[in-house]
């Protein structure tokens, strides 16, 4: 999982960032608005974690751009020093998913993130198997069942397949399909992450004529689809076609 936060007052936005990664999610951190849509405009994250007081453009008018330009929008938790009842109501019918006041407690921030998380995103194991739109997917055996067939992919293979079904429909960057199945490599070559997607779509069979759309999302990444009215079986090999 990959979690944006955004917050101008430097401590604040270590402390956060450290809680996210403590608890075993990627953290980018922000401190200006406008940095944050910036990478909107080209990177994916799970869930983001604002403060409303900015320079620039408050936290509110964050959820709002959110809400209009990212589909589906991530959950947004506000985190902020405002404690009034007004200020609550007004944060929550801006579009926030849930609000923290400040000062922070690690151990609530953590459960919050955790609990908005598992709403947003059902059905994911920790380690265990996972069944995604008819797949059934093994992490221990890198193998992904399909019909009642075992397909052996690759590890890094599994993790691209893992993580696109665990978000069908969901437009997913570059980046963070890479970090997904490389990790932090900077100099990861933008040809090698094609290639892998290419051997996705080839092995598990993820063509139109299966009930799955694979396609390019242009400058930004690629998007996986099961396209309406395809059957509720999962998706022929291509070696069963």
């Amino acid at each position: 999982m990959k979690i944006a936060v955004l917050d101008d007052d430097p401590v604040q936005l270590a402390a956060i960032r450290a809680v996210v990664q403590d608890a075993g999610y990627r953290a980018t951190g922000f401190s200006r608005s406008s940095a944050l849509l910036s990478a909107l405009r080209r990177d994916t994250f799970d869930l983001m974690v604002l403060d409303w007081n900015l320079p620039d453009r408050s936290g509110l008018e964050v959820i709002g751009w959110v809400r209009l330009n990212v589909d589906p929008a991530p959950p947004m938790l506000l985190v902020t020093s405002r404690t009034d009842d007004a200020d609550i109501v007004a944060g929550l019918e801006a579009g926030a998913d849930d609000y923290l006041t400040k000062p922070i407690s690690p151990e609530v921030l953590a459960a919050r993130i955790a609990a908005l998380l598992r709403r947003a995103y059902p059905g994911r194991a920790h380690g265990g198997t996972e069944t995604h739109a008819g797949l059934s997917f093994d992490p221990a055996m890198s193998t992904v069942a399909v019909r009642g067939d075992s397909v052996t992919l690759t590890a890094r293979e599994f993790s691209l397949a893992l993580v696109l079904f665990r978000n069908l429909h969901r437009a997913l960057s570059r980046s963070y399909l890479a970090e997904s199945a490389w990790g932090s490599e900077p100099d990861l070559n933008s040809r090698s992450l094609d290639m892998h997607v290419s051997r996705v779509r080839s092995k598990l069979g993820l063509r139109p004529e299966n009930g799955f759309r694979l396609t390019p999302v242009y400058s930004y990444g690629y998007r996986l689809e099961r396209l309406a009215g395809a059957e509720r079986d999962a998706p022929l090999k291509d070696d069963e076609q």
